[in-house]
């Protein structure tokens, strides 16, 4: 069900790397909890952030969520898309709707996350 070349955080949010790049986005199991997305606030370009600490969130109509980010790093682009279809997060959670690309700072990090395979074993 998940796409199997992302990784995966306890918090709900995936992430694809590429490089030294990581392509961050919400798991639709996190957002079909929630309803639709009325608002999408990310963090600026060139921002730092610390693995497991906040760095965004989204307003949906049942309630607010943050942004952790899985990784730490510095964002290196934002979905500027969201801010103006925050629907996409829930019509295409796994392509179009990705929130934000870090530049790795601690690929170590990534040991932490679960393949598709663990993520779904931990949402039972």
């Amino acid at each position: 069900m998940y796409p199997a070349e992302y990784l995966y955080s306890k918090d709900h949010e995936w992430i694809l790397i590429e490089g030294d790049i990581g392509i961050v986005g919400f798991t639709d199991c996190a957002l079909r909890e929630m309803g639709n997305a009325v608002r999408v606030e990310l963090p600026e370009m060139e921002d730092s952030v610390e693995a497991g600490e906040p760095c965004g969130a989204v307003e949906f109509e049942k309630a607010v969520s943050e942004i952790f980010s899985p990784v730490s790093g510095e964002i290196m682009e934002i979905n500027v898309r969201l801010a103006v279809q925050p629907e996409l997060l829930t019509q295409s959670p796994h392509k179009d709707a990705w929130l934000i690309r870090i530049r790795l700072e601690h690929p170590e990090e990534m040991k932490e996350l679960l393949s598709a395979e663990a993520y779904e074993e931990y949402l039972q």
